[in-house]
């Protein structure tokens, strides 16, 4: 019988989920989030519930066993929400649990290779989204900014502009995945979104997107316009939410 871990999706739920692969008789075939399981008369689901002691149990060996780095690098690979990661998770922890922080350089191995390209993957756009990220201000002084990544970064972009706005309040908003940051000026957090957020924009937010935009056109050159260039550096996948680009 094929087994298949079932977890609710978060960081706690996979890490637990590790935790039973290693002290539980029913050893998984697959680690699976709840919202992608699939009906399978050959597969016997085991649910796998979230524990917190258990998850860090798994977080501090993977710390102590391999190093901090691979810990950001599963962390990583699991923000980028590709199919069967979290059983290529497993499998990259049974072998940096047994070689250690000399993992992280056996790229001849397929799953380390594959852990190691998703993080990249994962890390580039994360910082990609520090630098394309538009906020518009509504009328309760409050910045208000839309997204919709490949990976759910969301929660590692926030850190950058908890930073960088300090004194200001703000929301992140990641329309794909229906989450948002809230920063109050002290803290942040991540909370589930279902539907739109009741958005009133200030008239003023009005004035100064119609003078950005105006710039930006102001300061091209058609001579020098190199679409192909323009689009490697910032992709068309973000234009949608980029003020300059009409969002």
């Amino acid at each position: 019988m094929i087994n298949h871990y079932i977890y609710d999706g978060s960081f706690d739920g996979l890490l637990s989920s590790i935790y039973n692969a290693y002290y539980n008789k029913d050893k998984p075939d697959k680690i699976i989030d709840n919202e992608k399981r699939e009906d399978n008369f050959l597969v016997r689901e085991i649910l796998i519930e979230s524990h917190e002691e258990n998850a860090k149990k798994v977080y501090h060996a993977i710390i102590n066993k391999i190093s901090n780095s691979a810990l950001k690098k599963i962390y990583y690979a699991y923000l980028s929400e590709i199919d069967g990661i979290e059983s290529d998770i497993l499998e990259f922890v049974r072998l940096g649990f047994k070689i250690g922080a000399d993992i992280e350089s056996n790229l001849a191995n397929p799953i380390v290779l594959k852990i190691e390209n998703t993080y990249k993957k994962v890390s580039r756009e994360r910082h990609r989204m520090t630098g394309l990220i538009r906020f518009k201000e509504l009328k309760n002084n409050i910045l208000y900014a839309e997204i919709e990544p490949d990976y759910n970064v969301i929660g590692v972009v926030a850190p950058h502009f908890t930073n960088r706005l300090a004194s200001e309040n703000f929301i992140i908003h990641d329309k794909k995945r229906k989450l948002a940051v809230f920063y109050n000026k002290k803290e942040w957090i991540i909370k589930e979104v279902n539907g739109d957020l009741n958005i009133s924009f200030d008239k003023r937010e009005e004035d100064y997107q119609s003078l950005w935009k105006m710039y930006f056109k102001s300061i091209s050159i058609k001579e020098k316009i190199n679409p192909k260039l323009q689009r490697s550096n910032m992709p068309k996948k973000y234009w949608k939410y980029l003020i300059e680009k009409g969002g």
